[in-house]
């Protein structure tokens, strides 16, 4: 497995091996060619009921400082990918302010996402009900988008929790197939028909919303 590639398909392995020298800048460059995705993992994983509280890039920014924390432990035994290790290091950091700033609120269902490697910030239906529907800025189309949104968040609370987190992984932080099927412990043919099976779905209740087809499935 290459642990170091990075998604532009660039050898990252000098900047690494720099990073386990002790070279901050080499590790601050990694960093920052992943930022754009560990962003989008906090804004669609950041509760709503803290989001006047907490900026998903000063999560990111955070948990860069337990990054460079856990650096050499992660490079003696580097068993993920270095951005699925990245982004596990935010995730969890996430975690830690949903708990500090919700305190026993995080006892809601739905919060968190049991996988293999522990729990993990779930998806917010309403973050994923408004990447799919996008934005419009007329009074018109606003009150038709706000009774599609509802409608959707709800019919994405149906879906099963792993069809969801798949659909989360692999639509909206564009995740690989194989970085999907890593995350959640699962064969890459599993992740295939999960993630298609959720589509699947989801296109079919934007087509029953007020105002026909939504979204940008494929």
């Amino acid at each position: 497995m290459d642990l170091t590639r990075d998604p532009n398909g660039q050898d990252g392995a000098d900047l690494l091996a720099r990073a386990r020298a002790g070279d901050a800048a080499a590790l601050e460059t990694i960093f920052a060619r992943h930022r754009d995705r560990l962003r989008r993992m906090v804004e669609i994983r950041l509760d709503r009921r803290v989001q006047a509280r907490i900026d998903a890039s000063d999560v990111v920014q955070e948990a860069y400082l337990e990054v460079l924390t856990r650096l050499p432990t992660y490079l003696e035994d580097p068993h993920l990918p270095v951005f699925l290790w990245l982004r596990l290091v935010v995730g969890e950091r996430l975690l830690k302010l949903h708990r500090h700033h919700l305190g026993a609120k995080m006892r809601d269902a739905g919060l968190e996402v049991s996988l293999y490697r522990g729990a993990f910030p779930a998806a917010s239906s309403a973050a994923l009900a408004a990447q799919l529907l996008g934005k419009h800025t007329s009074p018109t189309q606003a009150v038709l988008r706000t009774e599609r949104l509802l409608r959707l968040q709800e019919a994405i609370n149906t879906l099963d929790p792993m069809d969801r987190e798949v659909l989360s992984l692999r639509h909206f932080e564009e995740l690989t197939l194989g970085e999907t099927a890593q995350v959640l412990g699962i064969t890459e043919a599993a992740a295939a028909k999960r993630y298609v099976r959720a589509l699947k779905r989801l296109k079919g209740i934007l087509a029953t919303l007020p105002g026909g087809e939504g979204g940008d499935l494929r």
